[in-house]
């Protein structure tokens, strides 16, 4: 399909026009890319070795969570150069997303998650700039924080830091996916049992125990893989394109 067909149905749908996020996040497309579509790479990172992976599978399109420019304005030398000139060179159209795809409700970050935890998704939560980025739901039937970590590692593969800062019994819980520790309180004033997010600063712990509230961190990259993931399934199943999830788990 057409590129700039795909793009106007990306921004449209992901609701990028107006959705608030950090100044160096630029959502949307970061580099241009051929006039036609049929491969589809995505992945949580717009690294070097994920644009030289896009390469390799002989990709139109990348589209990332985490994009090219967080270091703000900068000279295009050394490995900011290396990757605007693969992808240049290979004909690649570079598409980034960020708190539009943490915060949307069918493939975002968040819902998806919380989705795959069993969670009967009820509402937004956790505002920024005016726009609530994390999903809240409710267990179908409760349970306790050692049983949620261990549900959760089976569904990242990777190890849990659980805060049991809460009560033993978890039944409404919230998602903020990768560096959402920062919306403990606001998880406290929504009346959550528990915040499953990817990190936090050393001052989360105590700001979970005083508040008392559950926190799991699952890791950031962990965490935010399931969006791209949902996003392509979806360009796959409305456009008819292949797609491919470039997997690079930082452990962090």
């Amino acid at each position: 399909m057409k590129l700039e067909s795909l793009l106007q149905y990306l921004d449209g749908y992901l609701g990028v026009d107006g959705h608030p996020d950090y100044p160096t996040a630029l959502n949307g497309l970061q580099v241009a890319g051929p006039d036609e579509v049929q491969k589809i790479a995505v992945a949580v990172d717009a690294s070097e070795a994920a644009i030289a992976a896009a390469v390799d599978l002989n990709a139109d399109l990348l589209i990332v969570h985490h994009g090219l420019f967080w270091g703000g304005l900068q000279p295009l030398t050394g490995r900011h150069f290396r990757k605007v000139q693969m992808l240049l060179a290979a004909d690649i159209a570079l598409y980034s997303c960020h708190l539009p795809l943490d915060s949307h409700g069918e493939v975002g970050n968040c819902a998806v998650l919380g989705r795959a935890m069993g969670l009967e998704l009820e509402g937004q939560f956790g505002p920024y700039k005016g726009k609530e980025i994390g999903w809240w739901g409710t267990l179908p039937d409760a349970t306790n924080p050692i049983d949620m970590s261990v549900k959760l590692e089976e569904l990242l593969d990777t190890v849990v830091h659980l805060i049991a800062g809460g009560s033993d019994r978890i039944e409404r819980v919230g998602i903020v996916t990768g560096g959402g520790a920062s919306f403990i309180e606001a998880a406290v004033a929504a009346g959550l049992d528990a915040l499953v997010t990817g990190e936090g600063s050393h001052h989360s712990h105590f700001d979970a125990t005083e508040l008392g509230i559950n926190v799991f961190f699952g890791g950031h990259y962990a965490t935010e893989t399931f969006g791209v993931r949902a996003l392509a399934e979806h360009l796959q199943e409305r456009f008819q394109v292949e797609w491919h999830f470039i997997d690079q788990p930082t452990g962090l």
